[in-house]
């Protein structure tokens, strides 16, 4: 098929007043789960593409920046994570990149949705390749009650990596969730959680940060990256820490990772928690 033959897939932001557009060669799968409806898609130069209920979730070729920097300068600014929980993340590849740390001992990934996963390990098998790692589990569940029910101080790290905050991902961006996640981690332990685009929605993330606080985190920081299928193409993830402080990380270990990155690395780290100052500015009033 030439380009001439294929035809635009369009997702209009009316929150933003933008849109996101990919052009498709044609619809490989969909399916509807309980949850939701998932679609598939070929495209012309960014490989597969994931739709739930017509959102754009991943393509083949940009996915990447999204799964490094949800994982990475969490897991490098935490001393010795060990235990990690995955809430969301169904095409597993947060999971991927958590597990190339080799002093993490277990990651439970937990999403609602099983069939997100299954079209992920046919469309996206990149992505899966560690699905079957000995210190990986995958359950199909509610994650907001498995953080309900986490035992206290059982865990290092907990990454949201969940849809924006609409149908079942509503209840993962409330002082509720906060709380179980703040109980269910040790002294040090690390919340991370996509905190949508820093450019025309951090109303939202400032409601998130206040939410997080009122749940008795001591310090939080959010950082950007690139994304380009999501809304305005820069996004953001936010951290928040039960004790200590997120300026600071292992930098040695950043510089000599025994693993490959293709967008994270010690001066990309750098550069994501120093916000420009409009952000920062925007992120200082209150919501």
């Amino acid at each position: 098929m030439t380009h001439s033959d294929a035809t635009w897939f369009h997702e209009n932001f009316a929150a933003t007043g933008s849109a996101v557009g990919f052009r498709v060669v044609r619809k490989l799968d969909e399916v509807q789960s309980p949850f939701q409806k998932i679609e598939i898609y070929e495209t012309t130069d960014w490989g597969n593409l994931m739709l739930i209920d017509g959102a754009i979730m991943l393509t083949s070729r940009d996915n990447f920046l999204y799964h490094e920097m949800m994982s990475h300068p969490a897991l490098f600014t935490h001393s010795n994570p060990k235990r990690v929980v995955i809430i969301g993340g169904g095409d597993c590849g947060t999971l991927r990149e958590v597990l190339k740390h080799k002093e993490v001992e277990h990651v439970t990934q937990v999403d609602i949705d099983e069939q997100v996963t299954r079209m992920a390990e046919k469309y996206f098998p990149e992505l899966c390749d560690c699905n079957a790692d000995p210190r990986a589990e995958l359950l199909f569940d509610d994650g907001i009650a498995y953080m309900q029910n986490a035992a206290p101080e059982s865990l290092d790290l907990v990454i949201v990596d969940s849809t924006d905050p609409v149908g079942p991902a509503e209840g993962l961006f409330n002082q509720a969730f906060y709380q179980s996640c703040l109980n269910a981690l040790r002294p040090g332990g690390i919340l991370v959680q996509q905190s949508e685009s820093p450019l025309a929605q951090i109303a939202l993330i400032r409601a998130m940060r206040s939410a997080m606080k009122d749940a008795g985190f001591q310090s939080l920081r959010t950082i950007s990256f690139p994304q380009p299928c999501y809304p305005t193409g820069w996004w953001s993830c936010t951290m928040a820490r039960k004790h200590g402080e997120l300026n600071v990380f292992r930098e040695r270990g950043a510089a000599s990772k025994a693993f490959t990155t293709r967008y994270y690395s010690l001066d990309t780290h750098r550069a994501a928690i120093s916000l420009p100052p409009f952000v920062f500015e925007a992120l200082e009033q209150k919501p």
